[in-house]
């Protein structure tokens, strides 16, 4: 198997970017499969471009987006990406689209192709926080999560793609008073679990992972 994680450069007036340093921190010799980690610009539209150059060329089994939710407590696979643009900020190169689809002829949204609940349960198994989340917001993240997902249905049929959200680290919200963040290590730690979640279970697991709001 070969696994291609995209993670974001930093944004938003922030310095680091905890998706992008938690990947540069996972392990490739854990896994029976080949991981090729890819770091992505925190803008629309070329985010795109870059993972889908990267898809036409290494042909990966799976894709495995990463990207920083700041106020989130835990770990959050997500469940579907919606075809929408509606930037609350500028992404890096300054745009900031608002109510714009990512792509025209794309479906109203697309849903994860990876075992979401099974990495839930796993990654809670570990001694590490972890919860499905239903919505990627409007910015880069769910851009990414639904160009990759596009490009799966209409060029790259057999692959298989999601997206998980992580927390602060610590460094982060030294200006941020009440707001969670998650070690670094524990981080990498969770999304290693991930991925071999992904490596280990082809269909994901029937259990509850919904919300009431």
């Amino acid at each position: 198997m070969k696994i291609l994680i995209t993670a974001f450069d930093p944004f938003g007036g922030d310095v680091v970017n905890p998706a992008l340093e938690a990947v540069k921190l996972i392990r490739p010799e854990l896994f029976d499969a080949q991981i090729i980690k890819l770091e992505i610009p925190t803008v629309f539209g070329k985010a795109i471009e870059v993972t889908a150059a990267a898809m036409a060329e290494h042909q990966p089994d799976v894709v495995l987006s990463i990207g920083q939710a700041g106020g989130r407590f835990d770990i959050t696979p997500e469940r579907v990406a919606i075809n929408v643009d509606d930037g609350r900020i500028a992404d890096n190169a300054g745009n900031q689209p608002i109510d714009e689809p990512i792509f025209a002829d794309g479906a109203p949204a697309y849903f994860s192709m990876l075992p979401v609940k099974a990495m839930v349960e796993n990654i809670r198994a570990a001694g590490l926080p972890a919860s499905l989340s239903n919505s990627a917001g409007t910015f880069v993240c769910n851009h990414i999560m639904y160009g990759v997902l596009y490009q799966i249905h209409k060029h790259f049929p057999g692959m298989r793609g999601g997206f998980i959200h992580v927390p602060f680290i610590p460094e982060q919200v030294t200006g941020r008073p009440n707001t969670p963040s998650m070690a670094l290590s524990d981080i990498a730690r969770a999304l290693e679990v991930a991925v071999q979640t992904i490596i280990d279970t082809p269909v994901d697991i029937k259990a509850v992972g919904g919300t009431t709001h």
